[in-house]
């Protein structure tokens, strides 16, 4: 799939969307001259839908959408346009502090979102649901199961440390897992003192927790192998890329066309070189902005390639040899990652 032409060239409109939770602000503008035609405010649902619909035919049919959160508030709508036919791009958000002399309304930013629009040469499709969505729910219920998990186990060793010793010695010398596993099998004793007791249901409490939210998060990502074997097996053939890695990649690159080149799909990864340049020399830095889980995705694929994977140990040398620094190999480990996943998901294309 080509990467669409300018907006200007192929509609009459652009109907900008500023979505919200309950409602919706649509603004038609003139793709020529840019100017406001209409505007309207609808409620976020199918008759919502139906009637922005039935708004937007009554004044172009040469038209295309541009939502800003298209993967978030705009979703449903996203959808409903999508199952209509209909044309629709993704714009940012803006930066509050970057508008006009701060001025904030859901018709401005309507507005905003058709002129952007129109004025990109390059536009981003509307991330695709099926196997795509399945992942990005599960993998968001697995990253805050292991969050909660985390933050548990802090707990935990917080109140061993500060514990009567007579519970101290229970677990001193223990690893985390072991620590849990003592305390989700502590029970009281009658010779224990209200504070111990406490303290020690309070810890059986957080460490049976841990455990839960453990098997939640091992349960997600059993789900999400099923899912990225049934769609990009592939994928996990690459040295370094496992499940959770896999499911990051398809979740932000979607689907065929939706970015326009490797080029594109680095910047979004933030692993595109930036120039830092103090005028006597030029130098590139870390990119720290773009899917910073995508980012964090290639990392992990970076890290566990200079450990184990001979010809980037190999390249590693070499470019160390050339005078450059940890920071910067792993930022060119990244990009040749970014490049080389991003040519086998658009070239060896497997059914969904």
């Amino acid at each position: 799939m080509n990467a669409m032409p300018s907006l200007a060239e192929v509609v009459d409109v652009v109907i900008g969307v500023d979505t919200h939770k309950h409602t919706h602000t649509a603004a038609v503008v003139d793709a020529v001259t840019g100017g406001v035609l209409a505007e309207i405010t609808v409620g976020t649902d199918a008759g919502g839908y139906d009637r922005l619909l039935a708004w937007a035919a009554t004044h172009a049919q040469g038209r295309a959408w541009a939502l800003e959160g298209a993967g978030g508030y705009g979703a449903g709508l996203a959808r409903h346009l999508g199952a209509a036919g209909e044309q629709v791009v993704e714009v940012d958000r803006p930066a509050r502090s970057a508008q006009r002399h701060g001025a904030k309304s859901d018709s401005l930013d309507a507005a905003r979102a058709a002129r952007e629009a129109l004025g990109r040469a390059h536009l981003a499709q509307v991330t695709s649901d099926g196997p795509r969505g399945q992942l990005a729910a599960l993998m968001a219920a697995r990253r805050s199961a292991v969050e909660a998990a985390t933050l548990a186990q802090r707990q935990l060793h917080a109140l061993v440390t500060t514990a009567p010793e007579t519970l101290r010695a229970v677990f001193r010398g223990q690893s985390t897992a072991v620590m849990t596993g003592t305390a989700a099998r502590l029970r009281q004793r009658a010779s224990w003192d209200p504070h111990i007791i406490t303290t020690a249901s309070v810890l059986r409490t957080l460490a049976r927790r841990v455990l839960a939210l453990q098997r939640e998060a091992r349960d997600h990502e059993q789900a999400m192998a099923a899912i990225v074997r049934a769609w990009r097996p592939d994928l996990l053939e690459q040295t370094g890329v496992g499940v959770i890695v896999a499911a990051q990649v398809l979740i932000s690159w979607s689907h065929p066309g939706r970015i326009r080149s490797e080029a594109a799909f680095a910047m979004l990864a933030g692993t595109a070189p930036i120039p830092a340049s103090s005028g006597m020399r030029t130098r590139h830095r870390l990119n720290r902005s773009g899917d910073r889980q995508l980012n964090r995705a290639l990392h992990v694929v970076a890290l566990s390639r200079a450990r184990y994977d001979a010809r980037t140990r190999d390249y590693i040398e070499r470019r160390r040899a050339q005078g450059k620094t940890d920071r910067e190999i792993r930022r060119c480990l990244k990009r040749y990652i970014a490049r080389d996943l991003f040519r086998q998901l658009e070239h060896s294309a497997l059914p969904a």
